[in-house]
């Protein structure tokens, strides 16, 4: 873990241990190892994650539930949405889609600009009867979702324009991100989301693929739910984006020192090496805990006295992005002169 994914995870945890905003009875968390990109996970990587935690003093509720053990819900979900005409087969490669769209919005985001939606019905039966390598989008209509978040507002994205037909399963094989995370977030009763703010967009898809799943009876009971009924139930669940019982935050992200979104690959600031440079849990958690504007500068607290001071007010006065800075983490070392 790096700092930012401390900073989500302590938000989440305050989140689920406080209440919902310190006004109401503590909720469960739950840990939900996201693997379903096989090829890219990294051995013990779960085992790294759940020792950090356990470090930084943040619990979770119940067994963890990996991704990977769930092929069989998400191809379930994927074949209910493809029932129901909402999916179609796409043969564009990446760089055929790069250079048909445009990014929107300055921050990249690629639109797909809807080639393999207007082909020919021969002409795409003919493809798949060929053994055509094809992945499987959804086909999104000209309609707004709307939602509200805890530190952003009300959020309102349109479908087509904004977000465009995606990818819910890979030329590969392998599930989306947008598919498992709504199928097993259903599925588990998830009903407090607390992401990062690059995934205000994904949120408006996920309700409408939400919204497919259930009107296409892919609901828990249906599919061996994992979940008790008080930990959400399913039964509303089919405008839960209208009636509030899902509640979001996006938070600001954490950047590194130079005003660059934190990578797993800049080794500075994970936890491996703060550990090694001994830095104490509590420290992380204080300095977190500041990002979160919780308390008014950095200083070493354990997760457990931040309960009490739990809101998301701080975060709705001050949407900026953050900066790491390092220097506030690690131990200052004792000057030594060199007498020799």
């Amino acid at each position: 873990m790096h700092i930012g994914n401390v900073y989500a995870a302590l938000a989440a945890w305050l989140s689920a241990r406080a209440g919902h905003d310190g006004n109401s009875a503590a909720g469960r968390l739950l840990l939900r190892i996201e693997d379903i990109d096989m090829p890219r996970v990294k051995p013990d990587a779960d085992r790294w994650i759940m020792d950090d935690l356990t470090w930084l003093g943040l619990d979770w509720d119940g067994e963890p539930v990996y991704q990977s053990d769930r092929g069989d819900l998400y191809e379930r979900a994927l074949a209910a949405l493809r029932d129901h005409d909402v999916l179609y087969p796409c043969f564009c490669s990446r760089a055929e889609i790069r250079a048909a769209s445009a990014p929107q919005e300055g921050d990249g985001y690629v639109i797909y600009p809807g080639t393999c939606a207007r082909l020919d019905p021969t002409e795409r039966e003919g493809r798949l009867a060929a053994g055509r390598r094809h992945s499987w989008r959804c086909r999104l209509s000209q309609r707004a979702i709307e939602f509200d978040d805890e530190i952003y507002g009300r959020q309102r994205f349109d479908l087509a324009r904004q977000i465009g037909d995606t990818v819910l399963r890979r030329s590969d094989g392998l599930y989306s991100y947008q598919l498992a995370v709504v199928v097993d977030d259903l599925m588990m009763g998830v009903n407090d989301v607390v992401r990062g703010r690059d995934l205000l967009r994904s949120t408006a898809l996920q309700l409408w693929i939400r919204d497919r799943l259930v009107a296409g009876g892919i609901l828990p009971e249906q599919m061996g739910a994992d979940a008790s009924a008080d930990a959400g139930g399913a039964a509303n669940v089919d405008d839960a984006h209208n009636s509030g019982d899902i509640r979001f935050a996006h938070l600001p992200l954490i950047d590194d020192p130079h005003g660059k979104r934190l990578a797993k690959r800049d080794r500075a600031l994970d936890l491996g090496a703060l550990r090694e440079e001994g830095v104490r849990p509590e420290t992380i958690v204080g300095y977190c805990a500041w990002l979160l504007r919780l308390i008014p500068e950095p200083q070493p607290v354990l997760p457990q006295e931040l309960l009490p001071l739990f809101s998301w007010r701080g975060l709705e006065r001050d949407h900026a992005d953050r900066l790491c800075d390092l220097t506030q983490l690690t131990p200052r070392r004792p000057h030594v002169t060199d007498r020799t």
